[in-house]
């Protein structure tokens, strides 16, 4: 085979294998609640969750547990709990579900939940009050150090992405979350999730 033909043929190849190295899997976030060991004690009697499934970041696993999240207008039954345990209950909802539950729609980084809505969740024969819980999480991308040395971003960056969905999106202000317990991956909520078209096949390109 003439040699030209070969190069060319290698440098194809290794563009493709450089652009999927730069592909960040998209996950849709649905709504749950991180609770703190209080509040876990208080609803089920036990801060130690029962995990039925490990999630995508290392060490988070949704739960057997699930609880009733009530609102001012509505409320969402057999709303999953992740785990483990957390400092403060943190309550996680899409711009859609807060307007169904009555709660103001405030985006906001997790953990970050000061003067936002607070809610009532009921959980097996208890319920408790979660004051200023209630978040739309900000749009983000787990990555760890390496990762971040690869994209030339850092901790707390925020970065324009497309991703490739049925109906192609570029998502701005995507919060860079670095840690090296973290695996690779960029989280959006349902309705991000739906105005892109998300699918088995989309994947994210920081931009």
């Amino acid at each position: 085979m003439d040699k030209t033909i070969v190069d060319l043929i290698v440098k194809k190849v290794l563009e493709q294998l450089q652009a999927e190295d730069r592909r960040i899997l998209v996950e849709a976030s649905g709504r749950h609640v991180h609770l703190s060991k209080e509040d876990a004690i208080k609803l089920f009697g036990t801060d130690e969750l029962t995990p039925v499934k490990e999630l995508s970041q290392p060490g988070q696993f949704l739960c057997k547990e699930k609880v009733r999240v009530i609102g001012p207008k509505g409320d969402f039954k057999d709303v999953a709990v992740l785990g483990p345990c957390r400092g403060k209950t943190q309550v996680e909802l899409s711009m859609t579900d807060a307007r169904a539950l009555g709660v103001a729609a405030i985006v906001r980084d997790s953990g970050d939940t000061a003067g936002c809505p607070s809610v009532w969740i009921q959980g097996g024969n208890s319920m408790v009050e979660a004051p200023s819980s209630t978040i739309v999480a900000s749009r983000h991308i787990h990555m760890t150090p390496e990762d971040a040395s690869r994209f030339s971003v850092k901790d707390g960056d925020k970065v324009s992405v497309r991703v490739h969905g049925s109906r192609k999106l570029v998502f701005e202000d995507v919060l860079i979350r670095v840690n090296p317990r973290y695996a690779l991956s960029m989280h959006i909520d349902y309705d991000e999730a739906n105005a892109v078209g998300l699918n088995k096949e989309a994947y994210g390109e920081i931009l």
